[in-house]
């Protein structure tokens, strides 16, 4: 048996628990640089506005009141997401992050009653203890609890256990709508008349193959009951690390490009350091402005003399080229670093007859110092010079972020 957590619009959600004058009002949380509406709550879907409407058609409702916009507060979004997964660790028999706001369990052997009674109580705790409802939903396969997560959301109680036998419910469903089918197989589906996901439970073998390959089948076999969807913890080592922003304000000149390159290669270097992984080298692009969005993309791709964690070394290495991708009198929108080539640090590899011999652990003993200045006094507070120390008009626009009062002293919260 497996149950699906999910928290309800959670983004929206984490605003609430800090600004209750937010709570029964229409509200949405903005993408980067406040461009569109990414997380909305009951009240905002029920004006009509889809998700994804750009925020500067929608500046007149927010001038009258009538909307709420609030900047995307990542710091917070992720610290509560931890929280919650905490709470699900203690209750669960395992836990498998699947999102920021999403995590599989295996709960306890409890059947009918009892199963339900468990997930109240777990959703209770959740509530009270972090102040994000969700909707917890049990089946025996992954995509039929996504199914009963969705139907547990409608429900008072937020919890709901798929019948033994979920002819029923799959018949309402429509098949583009099941997890794992996405978006270019429907029309396929409707071509071989699966409109259903009871269709695409009933569907022989090889239909489903010849419209979706074995992905598809695996999805086919979840639907009728049959375990089978790999697992991989959201928190699991990654294949790549990247970082990349759109600029707040687009950017005409080498500095600014060296800056945000910069910048973005420490952020995702330190998301190394916590994965205990050392970097290879890394691709690292930028991509030009242009007024219908897009824009060329310049790009490449540096080697380390060896592999490593180390920031400084990273940015020896990137920025002699950094003015290969620049090109005068253009604007450009956005930078972004892919480090490829990860292996754990201290694993066994060739050495370097010439190279100074890097410490057992394979880490830059200088960069988890900083890291750990950067976790006590906040992040950034520790940076390099290459990142820029005057006005950084690139980095990305938030103008109404609100507190992230669980992981910055000087923003808690205060009581009157």
């Amino acid at each position: 048996m497996y149950g699906l957590v999910d928290g309800n619009n959670f983004f929206v959600s984490c605003e609430r628990v800090f600004d209750r004058s937010l709570v029964g009002r229409p509200v949405a949380v903005l993408s980067n640089n406040d461009g569109c509406c990414v997380a909305r709550s009951n009240e905002f879907k029920s004006l009509g506005i889809a998700m994804g409407t750009p925020y500067f058609q929608l500046k007149d409702r927010e001038r009258s009141g009538e909307l709420l916009f609030r900047s995307s507060n990542y710091e917070l979004y992720g610290d509560m997401s931890r929280r919650i997964i905490s709470i699900l660790r203690e209750e669960a028999l395992d836990v498998e992050q699947y999102s920021i706001d999403e995590a599989f369990i295996r709960p306890p052997s409890l059947r009918g009653p009892e199963l339900l009674e468990y997930g109240r109580r777990l959703r209770a705790r959740i509530l009270r203890w972090v102040g994000i409802p969700c909707g917890v939903g049990f089946a025996p396969t992954k995509t039929l609890a996504k199914i009963a997560n969705h139907l547990a959301k409608k429900r008072p109680d937020g919890v709901f256990g798929l019948p033994s036998d979920p002819t029923e419910t799959l018949s309402s469903l429509p098949a583009g709508e099941v997890w794992g089918v996405g978006r270019r197989l429907p029309a396929k589906l409707r071509a071989e008349r699966i409109l259903t996901a009871k269709d695409l439970r009933d569907a022989p073998d090889d239909v489903v193959r010849s419209v979706g390959g074995v992905t598809l089948l695996r999805t086919a076999m979840e639907l009728r009951g049959i375990a089978c969807s790999e697992s991989r913890a959201y928190d699991a080592d990654p294949d790549s690390v990247s970082c990349s922003r759109s600029f707040g304000t687009p950017v005409s000149d080498v500095e600014g490009l060296e800056e945000s390159l910069a910048s973005f290669a420490a952020q995702a270097a330190a998301k190394l350091r916590r994965h205990s992984l050392l970097a290879a080298g890394c691709n690292m692009y930028a991509q030009i402005f242009a007024s219908g969005g897009g824009g060329d993309v310049l790009g490449r791709t540096v080697m380390f003399g060896a592999p490593t964690d180390a920031t400084n070394e990273m940015l020896s290495a990137m920025r002699p080229n950094v003015p290969a991708l620049f090109v005068p009198g253009v604007r450009y929108r956005k930078t972004g670093v892919v480090f490829f080539g990860l292996e754990k640090a201290g694993s066994a590899r060739q050495g370097d007859l010439f190279a100074s011999p890097a410490p057992p652990s394979g880490r830059s003993a200088l960069y988890r110092a900083i890291d750990g200045l950067n976790a006590r006094f906040g992040r950034g507070k520790v940076f390099s010079a290459a990142e820029g120390i005057g006005d950084r008009p690139w980095k990305m626009k938030r103008s109404m972020l609100s507190r992230r009062a669980t992981t910055r002293w000087d923003e808690l919260i205060s009581v009157r």
